[in-house]
């Protein structure tokens, strides 16, 4: 168990639907990166976030995963990203952490974004679900999925001798300079409601549709203060998360013994 975590938040600016180019392109970033302990990217890195992306959705066990596989081992960090994966008769906006090992875990985004069509052509995921790395409880979420606390909502587990089930949120997303202030506000929301820290990664640029992208990266402590933002022009947004101050914080007011 690690008293602290380091966290690397890259604000991709997505080429088009060149899966190839965009893998690229990270792997590039990653070989002048300081060492770290989790590598993020944002939603969709691949191809970008529209209804056309269903057309470049890979096998779960595809090209994208092998090369994060060997990206992880060779950097020796966790690495998080979203892209599209056809699984059985379904296709999904698909979000993989790749431990060093070359193990990797999913989580399917449980909110498709009804405003741009994605319900169309994405599948909603059902399953919850949390992770450990370091010894930190880690729970994925993928972009819209931020505006809806219920499925967020951090508790006390049993299993856990009264711990919470989540120390860090983790979001990867393609939210639109135009509704920057909802993510900023939304960010900082889920930390305080759920006493955990909040790291969201997004993306930066324009995407195929003129949509366009400021970064707005963002990190964000248990009381909602952000302790490392970027915006547009961050190259990538790094941070230490420190475990004693948290445990300190839920100690001193165990909001969560009132959770409903």
């Amino acid at each position: 168990m690690s008293d602290t975590l380091t966290l690397t938040l890259y604000p991709h600016n997505i080429v088009w639907n060149d899966p190839s180019a965009n893998r690229r392109h990270v792997e590039e970033v990653m070989s002048r990166m300081e060492a770290t302990d989790l590598f993020v990217v944002p939603e969709t890195f691949t191809t970008g976030f529209g209804e056309q992306m269903a057309a470049y959705c890979e096998e779960p066990d595809g090209a994208t995963l092998a090369w994060a596989r060997r990206l992880a081992a060779q950097h020796q960090c966790l690495f998080v990203a979203s892209w599209i994966v056809r699984d059985g008769n379904a296709t999904y906006n698909r979000l993989h952490w790749v431990l060093p090992d070359g193990s990797y875990g999913s989580y399917d985004k449980a909110h498709t974004f009804r405003p741009s069509g994605e319900h169309n052509v994405i599948s909603c995921g059902r399953r919850r679900t949390t992770f450990t790395y370091r010894g930190w409880r880690i729970r994925p979420a993928v972009c819209y999925d931020l505006r809806f606390p219920q499925w967020l909502r951090n508790a006390a587990a049993p299993d856990r001798n009264g711990l919470m089930d989540y120390d860090l949120l983790l979001v990867c997303a393609n939210w639109p300079a135009s509704r920057r202030d909802a993510w900023n506000t939304l960010l900082r929301a889920r930390a305080i409601e759920n006493l955990c820290y909040v790291a969201g990664c997004n993306r930066t640029g324009t995407d195929g549709y003129g949509g366009h992208y400021s970064g707005d990266c963002a990190i964000v402590d248990y009381k909602g203060q952000p302790v490392a933002e970027g915006g547009a022009e961050t190259v990538c947004l790094r941070q230490t998360l420190e475990r004693e101050p948290l445990v300190r914080f839920r100690q001193k007011w165990p909001f969560y013994l009132d959770f409903d």
